[in-house]
């Protein structure tokens, strides 16, 4: 399994060849080049992962770590020293063939979409900087690996949001990103030292062994206000998780990252940077599990908080991509509680194995929906709802593929998100049930919102267009169709015969009851949306907004969470942190600097008449201090 170390190369090798390169190149030779290397990566991906799974990766009945390279980088003690390696386990491999999948339909769906703009050479360097940071950190040997790689993600995310860099709002949104993350990553970093400090290493093998007994071991009686060492650790390190995958309060990055173009959008929101946060949860989950239950639990809190929290905005927003931005946050919150609601080893461990099978069907289908989104928008020139309408006619590919993402994280059988939704019900519902009611209203205006989005789109009252709209190119098409045909296809994998919380495989069935549950909400949801949006009621719209007055409102503004965070950061951070700090630094650090720098310039001015070149002075100063001194030592 050495090849694999070619899966990460091959975009290593293609950012810095089109980013030193590509300016030299045609923009269509650069963009060749690029899709061209990531299907060769994506091969090798699914060759890795039929390898894995049907030939050498089980032993006695149970999926084992594959550690195909690893080289020593640091060593600081016996134990503790970081490597840089490649670690094959089920879910690594799973992340290889869901990165390169949706990253090669971006590639070539951007030969058409970017067509004509100004850096496109720069763009597909971006994008394979972004592909091979993110393949990185899901092979990562070890946590200081991931870290690196968990950087390197933020930084291709800020490339690639701030891609159109004269407009302001572009580069506003690859900073916000890039400070909020980081802000974040702190808590992330602090969480690695402590847990390191104690167990003296970093690797994953090590931690999660034996029900991560070596951390349990290590940090057993130690505590900090009341919280396990263990504990503080696990949600620091959670706190890093939160940022990537914009938990409620750290969301508020996403929605503005849509200023980059929609195929990144599609790239980070289905299979990269946004998924981070569960790959790391998961990555560490028998830690959480034996460690830190109490985080776990807080985990699946936030999540299902977050996941309303952001559904209910998703309903008001009218730009089509924000409200897949809130849609994804909502879904990615659905994978977060799925991990907080489980239990370890076989059935127990099922909302762990529904947030892996939720986050690899996800994939397919909200890239489905951003790249449909970005055919939308390419035909219309608007990201706007009110300035489209009756696109079915015109776009019968994008419709139709449109609406089978729609269906599928509507949660409607037999599309893909009906069975991995299906299962994270199911494992709320032997858990929590207040987390289990949570997550089903989830799942009603889930569907309520997609469908306002899809009828506003394509049925409704058909808009005077300036240009008339027509179907995208086939660059733009055949990612679209290939995308629809995983959507339909990939819930029927028997998930939890590949993956699981212990690597033991086990059957999983559909809980009928739970799951026609789930339907009716849809149902409910898609009723209410083809009720109000489908012949464009906007009458009807309006008064029931008005009905619902200041929660409508605070909805539309995302609950003012922005205003909250801009209030506390310069009302607060700014004036009462930041402004003392400064004034320190430069009236005390600084002054103290300058002061001894001054008494020594003066010193140097009033002595430096002493080297005059005359002798007979350098004679009087010598017997005078010769003087002075046997004085000194006479009568002191």
């Amino acid at each position: 399994m050495e090849f694999t170390l070619f899966i990460l190369f091959i975009p290593l090798f293609l950012f810095i060849l089109l980013g030193l390169a590509g300016n030299k190149m045609k923009p269509l030779t650069a963009g060749l080049v690029g899709t061209l290397g990531i299907a060769i990566a994506t091969i090798l991906s699914y060759a890795a992962a039929f390898l894995y799974f049907f030939r050498i990766g089980k032993t006695n009945g149970i999926f084992e770590d594959m550690m195909p390279f690893s080289v020593e980088w640091l060593r600081f003690t016996d134990m503790l020293h970081i490597d840089l390696g490649i670690l094959l386990d089920p879910i690594s491999v799973m992340m290889l063939v869901v990165i390169t999948t949706v990253s090669l339909m971006v590639h070539i769906y951007s030969l058409g979409y970017m067509k004509g703009e100004k850096g496109f050479q720069r763009y597909y360097s971006f994008l394979s900087l972004f592909s091979f940071s993110m393949l990185g950190l899901v092979v990562a040997t070890n946590i200081f690996q991931m870290y690196i790689f968990w950087e390197l993600v933020g930084v291709s995310s800020y490339l690639l949001i701030g891609f159109y860099y004269t407009k302001p709002e572009a580069v506003a949104a690859s900073k916000k990103a890039f400070i909020v993350t980081r802000f974040a990553d702190l808590g992330f970093l602090i969480g690695i030292l402590i847990l390191s400090f104690y167990t003296g290493t970093f690797d994953f093998g090590m931690l999660t062994a034996d029900n991560a007994s070596l951390v349990v071991q290590s940090t057993a009686g130690l505590s900090f206000m009341g919280l396990s060492v263990a504990s503080w650790a696990m949600a620091l390190i959670f706190m890093g998780g939160a940022g990537k995958s914009a938990m409620f309060p750290l969301h508020i990055w996403l929605p503005d990252a849509m200023e980059g173009p929609t195929p990144v959008s599609a790239l980070i929101h289905a299979a990269t940077m946004v998924v981070a946060g569960i790959y790391l949860v998961a990555r560490l989950f028998p830690v959480y599990m034996f460690g830190a239950p109490e985080v776990l639990t807080m985990i699946g809190y936030i999540g299902a908080f977050t996941a309303l929290f952001a559904a209910v905005i998703a309903v008001t927003q009218t730009d089509i991509k924000r409200v897949l931005a809130f849609s994804t946050i909502s879904q990615i919150a659905y994978m977060m509680v799925a991990l907080g609601v489980s239990g370890f080893g076989g059935h127990d461990g099922l909302g762990y194995m529904a947030s892996m099978f939720h986050l690899f069907t996800h994939a397919f289908f909200k890239a489905l929906l951003f790249l449909g989104a970005g055919s939308v928008i390419h035909a219309v020139h608007s990201n706007e709802m009110i300035n489209m309408g009756g696109l079915r006619k015109y776009m019968p590919i994008t419709h139709i593929t449109f609406l089978i993402a729609c269906l599928s994280i509507a949660g409607i059988p037999p599309f893909s998100g009906f069975f991995s939704k299906d299962e994270i019900l199911a494992a709320a519902f032997h858990h929590d049930k207040i987390l289990f009611v949570t997550l089903w209203i989830v799942a009603g205006l889930t569907a309520f919102y997609m469908f306002r989005l899809y009828f506003n789109i394509f049925w409704g009252k058909e808009k005077t267009y300036e240009h008339p709209p027509h179907e995208s190119p086939k660059s733009m098409s055949l990612p679209l169709l290939f995308l629809a045909l995983l959507t339909c296809v990939t819930g029927f994998i028997p998930f939890s015969t590949f993956i699981s919380s212990d690597n033991v495989p086990f059957t999983a069935h559909i809980d009928w009851r739970i799951a026609a549950s789930g339907i009716a909400v849809a149902l409910i949801g898609i009723f209410a949306a083809s009720s109000l949006y489908m012949k464009g009621n906007i009458k009807t719209v309006k008064r029931l907004a008005e009905r619902m007055g200041g929660f409508y409102k605070a909805a539309l503004h995302k609950f003012y969470i922005d205003e909250v965070w801009m209030f506390i950061t310069r009302k607060v951070i700014f004036r009462y942190i930041s402004k003392p700090i400064a004034w320190f630094d430069k009236h005390v650090v600084d002054g103290a600097m300058n002061g001894i720098g001054w008494i020594t310039q003066q010193l140097s001015l009033s002595i430096k008449g002493f080297q005059s070149g005359n002798v007979q002075f350098y004679a009087w100063v010598f017997i005078a201090g010769t003087l002075i001194i046997t004085l000194w030592v006479l009568f002191l």
